[in-house]
């Protein structure tokens, strides 16, 4: 199983559109993709404007498949460019124990 971790920066005067956004836009897109395992997002604390996703896919392929042969860089949904002030990708070979 392939994990991967995507952190986001984002300008704080866009959090409540980015939110939403996140939810309604990005979670589905994953979610849709062949491969797809699991996601689980993270929401900031302490007035923090860093978001975090985690995604489970079912081998490099699927993700691969889905996010094209740069899968080691984000992939930002068309109109959500204007939230990202900077972002991380880290990928993990895992396995549930």
């Amino acid at each position: 199983m392939i994990t991967r971790l995507f952190r986001v920066q984002v300008y704080k005067d866009h959090l409540a559109e980015f939110e939403n956004d996140y939810i309604n836009i990005s979670v589905p897109l994953v979610k849709a993709q062949k491969g797809f395992i699991s996601v689980e997002t993270g929401r900031p604390i302490n007035n923090n404007n860093e978001y975090l996703m985690i995604s489970h896919w079912k081998d490099i392929d699927s993700l691969k498949s889905f996010v094209g042969e740069t899968w080691e860089q984000a992939l930002i949904p068309k109109g959500m460019e204007k939230y990202v002030q900077q972002c991380w990708v880290h990928h993990y070979e895992t396995e549930t124990v």
